[in-house]
């Protein structure tokens, strides 16, 4: 079928936002005709659209400047709405969308429209009140991702980071109402995993067992993320990565730090710590300031540092939906030690996809456990590769999207 998507996304899609970018190439590549809609705050990022740009029938794409960011935020402070869905608010790029269905000799015919995360919701009711008043048929799908008010109620009271913590305790409430009601305004919700589901049906008790919320995994380009033939590991090397501004990201590095990292090197002191991603805020700078760890900050490929270490870990205290550093470790063949709370969306099993760790003892026992077997660390590498490919890979997905997009046109037409 041939569809022609409405993809509005409120940040740009990119190999760091990976969910819409891939999902977005794979529906192209199936035939899909996609018309994107999306916003970019610096020069490089607008220049990472030029992939989208190619396999995209339309491309509307809009600067978000500080100052429009800063005035979405005061507006929604002063209402009872989250600042999540105002932030990334621009009227022009709305109207962008607008003028072009508007142009012709009538309405240009849209199968469906799909809006990405609580930020997008702004643009979701927008294009949804708009076609109701045009009459149009213009399902709409609210791909929230995560949901957020189950976040921020774990991170409440876990974040290190002393300004996340008060605006979360501050948009708590707010979001938990707004994302109750926002689950009953469009044809259906899409989130990353069952528990970002059973999250959202916990909003409100009437809602439970609600028929318009499916889950949709992330996948792994496993072309992109793959081993590489030849390639020695360095020994005793452990890497973490993420968005390391990132207020769950920051406590999962100094929790390991100050936790686990002290076990590991009283019994194998030359091991070494590998932190790789963009924008370290400065609590994680700080920690390469010890001679065994290394703050990259941004890199232009992750790939070398997953394929060189001897292992990677992800102990998250805290989090929702599919953590994509497990899955890009995972295809890259490098065996992971993590905690519950990053395999709680996967249906890897512990002990033969990865090794799964709640306690700073048992997580410091499994990673120093992994540096000294060599055997062990090639079997659950090889498995865990095996288990993405055959569960996770971004055709598949893009596949069980396009039954989603179909059951919301055919009840439009019915």
């Amino acid at each position: 079928m041939n569809r022609r998507i409405l993809f509005v996304v409120p940040y740009t899609p990119s190999l760091i936002r990976v969910r819409p970018f891939q999902l977005i190439r794979h529906l192209a590549e199936r035939g899909n005709r996609i018309f994107l809609a999306t916003l970019w705050e610096t020069p490089e990022e607008e220049a990472e659209l030029k992939p989208l740009r190619d396999v995209c029938e339309q491309v509307w794409a809009r600067p978000l400047p500080p100052g429009k960011k800063a005035w979405n935020c005061a507006r929604a402070a002063l209402s009872p709405h989250p600042i999540q869905s105002v932030f990334s608010w621009q009227p022009a790029l709305y109207g962008d969308v607008v003028r072009w269905m508007m142009d012709g000799d009538g309405m240009h015919a849209l199968d469906v429209a799909h809006i990405e995360h609580l930020r997008g919701s702004r643009y979701a009711l927008a294009f949804r009140d708009f076609a109701a008043v045009r009459g149009l048929r213009l399902p709409i799908v609210w791909d929230s991702v995560d949901c957020i008010s189950h976040l921020f109620s774990q991170a409440s009271g876990q974040t290190r980071k002393q300004f996340s913590r008060w605006i979360i305790r501050f948009e708590l409430g707010r979001t938990r109402r707004y994302e109750r009601w926002l689950m009953q305004q469009f044809d259906r919700l899409i989130v990353t995993s069952s528990a970002d589901r059973d999250a959202f049906l916990s909003l409100g008790s009437d809602l439970e067992g609600s028929s318009s919320i499916r889950v949709l995994p992330n996948g792994v380009d496993l072309g992109y993320f793959s081993p590489e033939e030849g390639l020695d590991r360095e020994p005793d090397t452990v890497v973490i990565t993420g968005k390391m501004s990132y207020h769950a990201n920051v406590t999962m590095c100094l929790d390991f730090v100050e936790k686990i990292w002290p076990l590991v090197k009283a019994r194998r002191p030359w091991a070494r710590l590998w932190i790789v991603g963009r924008a370290p805020s400065r609590e994680v700078l700080r920690l390469g300031e010890r001679p065994e760890i290394t703050v990259t900050g941004s890199v232009a490929d992750i790939r070398p540092y997953l394929r060189r270490a001897s292992i990677a870990v992800a102990p998250l205290s805290y989090g929702a939906g599919i953590q994509n550093k497990v899955l890009e470790a995972m295809a890259c063949g490098t065996p992971v030690v993590c905690t519950e709370r990053a395999a709680l969306a996967l249906r890897a099993r512990d002990g033969e996809h990865l090794l799964v760790r709640e306690t700073p003892e048992a997580f410091a026992e499994a990673v120093l456990g992994m540096l000294s077997d060599p055997e062990k660390r090639e079997r659950i590498g090889k498995l865990g590769r095996d288990y993405v490919v055959r569960m996770h890979g971004w055709d598949s997905i893009a596949r069980q999207l396009e039954v989603i997009y179909d059951e919301v046109i055919d009840a439009a037409d019915g």
